[in-house]
């Protein structure tokens, strides 16, 4: 089901015998578009210290009572490693979180599985000579920060720079409540009387800017402005969805 990160946040995360704390917002990774990790302000028991969850963690999920049960203690959470979440996450950050809880490191298959998507057919073929002609990069000079991590909170009001201009800004996200994947940007339109809000798949999204606060987006103005409008009170049903991908199709196509 498609729900809003909107929604999803002051969700309460529960261990067996109680509450761990409360997800302020989310982590997202702008090259696959998946979340990768839940910010969570943990209660009066542990100083109201802010800790990263990733969503593996999760083994089912309360809608009703808007809770998200997880596998974890407080005192594995306690003593987990202390990162803060008020600076950018380091790779090394991500790998004592990983070590510590026994996570998947996600990157490892993006950076092999996943990478094959990203290649042209002659890099495919080459391969072997491309590696005889390039030496691996060491450890070392790999940049310390992963810089396609960002907060849900932060990328909120960044326009939407399209191929012919700037249309609307960021107001919210739908994801995908099994994948844990952004499938599409709520997007503002157009000004006072003729403001609408419309959603922006996110195949579309090229790039987020973190200099001039914008999402470049490889489609035109009109394109998105022309996109069925979202109604956040009815959310993305069954005959809204078939509508958006219809149009999309039609968009792709021409």
């Amino acid at each position: 089901m498609k729900r809003s990160i909107k929604s999803l946040t002051g969700f309460i995360l529960k261990e067996t015998d109680g509450e761990l704390g409360k997800v302020e917002e989310y982590y997202f990774d702008d090259q696959t578009w998946n979340i990768r990790y839940l910010i969570v302000k943990t209660g009066n028991w542990f100083s109201q210290k802010k800790v990263l969850i990733s969503p593996t963690a999760i083994q089912k999920t309360d809608w009703e009572h808007k809770e998200f049960v997880t596998n974890l203690s407080k005192s594995q959470v306690k003593n987990s490693p202390d990162i803060d979440t008020e600076k950018p996450v380091s790779r090394q950050h991500e790998q004592q979180l990983s070590s510590y809880y026994q996570w998947d490191e996600y990157w490892q298959d993006d950076a092999h599985g996943g990478a094959i998507f990203g290649m042209m057919p002659d890099e495919l073929y080459d391969e072997d000579e491309s590696r005889e002609e390039q030496p691996e990069t060491p450890p070392q000079s790999i940049s310390n920060y992963d810089q396609h991590l960002w907060s849900t909170s932060k990328v909120l009001g960044y326009k939407i720079h399209a191929t012919n201009g700037e249309v609307g800004a960021v107001i919210d996200y739908i994801i995908d409540d099994v994948t844990w994947k952004i499938e599409f940007l709520v997007v503002s339109t157009g000004k006072w009387m003729n403001k609408r809000n419309i959603l922006l798949e996110t195949k579309w999204a090229k790039e987020v800017n973190w200099d001039n606060s914008v999402v470049i987006a490889g489609i035109t103005t009109e394109s998105i402005e022309g996109s069925p409008e979202y109604n956040e009170s009815e959310g993305v049903n069954e005959a809204y969805e078939k509508k958006l991908y219809d149009y999309y199709v039609r968009v792709t196509e021409s």
